[in-house]
């Protein structure tokens, strides 16, 4: 099986570098609210000296922090599956004697993160120079205990994209239902802005769904802004929500290729 891995991501690395200007234009559109985000904030704070105790680097820390861990967390399933469904092109990846799934989709997953975390480099160092932020904040203990906590954030997001894109087995407005998702995403994910600035009630809500699991979570606990007690909660819901997406897409990817059919199928 490893040797199938190492196969699919020689194949799968060298098509991302045939695509280059459309990773290059991808990237910049996912970096594009993260950085608008940023300034907004902390030109807010810097006139305001903070915002609910927050201050402009804090801010800065944030979002830069962010910047790297959506990378990492990231999926793009939904954009290379769904329309295999829809055209039947996925008939040729049913009849291989792997998971089309769980092995070349997530390769490719792989594959991707690795290409735009070069192209995002640059960019960090650019934004790092213009910011000058601290982060004395950060230890290498918290780096060890958020490498875990990464990869969980990105199975947890992987899996339940995996069952969403299933959904294409039924329905054709596959990607309205992703725009959706997405944007439940945004609101309690930690990405628009830090949970603690958010509504009592919706940091009640975030605290028991996934989303803050792929962002805010690994944000403040790589910054060292969480309690023992925090970091064991949030791994324990990691789990958790672990179970859960990997039980989804199971049912999912079951009951969704029993409806499968393209033509000459």
């Amino acid at each position: 099986m490893l040797k199938i891995y190492q196969r699919l991501w020689q194949v799968t690395w060298a098509e991302q570098w045939q695509y280059r200007a459309n990773t290059l234009m991808y990237l910049l559109y996912w970096l594009v609210s993260p950085v608008v985000y940023l300034s907004v904030w902390t030109t807010i704070a810097r006139s305001q000296g903070s915002v609910s105790g927050l201050t402009a680097n804090d801010f800065v820390i944030y979002y830069m922090t962010l910047l790297i861990i959506d990378q990492l967390t990231s999926d793009i399933t939904i954009y290379n599956f769904a329309s295999k469904v829809q055209d039947g092109t996925l008939s040729n990846d049913l009849i291989r004697p792997i998971h089309p799934m769980l092995t070349t989709t997530l390769v490719n997953n792989m594959a991707f993160k690795v290409l735009t975390l070069l192209a995002l480099l640059p960019v960090w160092g650019v934004l790092w120079f213009l910011f000058q932020p601290d982060f004395t904040g950060v230890t290498w203990q918290g780096i060890l205990l958020v490498i875990p906590a990464v990869v969980l954030g990105f199975l947890i997001n992987f899996l339940l994209n995996a069952a969403l894109t299933c959904v294409a087995f039924w329905t054709t407005r596959i990607w309205a239902l992703h725009e959706f998702f997405m944007a439940l995403g945004t609101l309690f994910s930690g990405q628009f802005v830090p949970l603690t600035l958010m509504p009592p009630l919706i940091q009640s809500i975030a605290r028991f769904l996934p989303f803050q699991l792929t962002k805010y979570f690994l944000i403040e606990l790589i910054l060292g802004r969480l309690s023992p007690s925090d970091i064991v909660q949030g791994y324990l819901m990691g789990v958790f929500w672990l179970v859960v997406s990997l039980l989804l897409f199971r049912w999912a990817w079951r009951n969704g290729v029993k409806k499968f059919s393209a033509v000459g199928a």
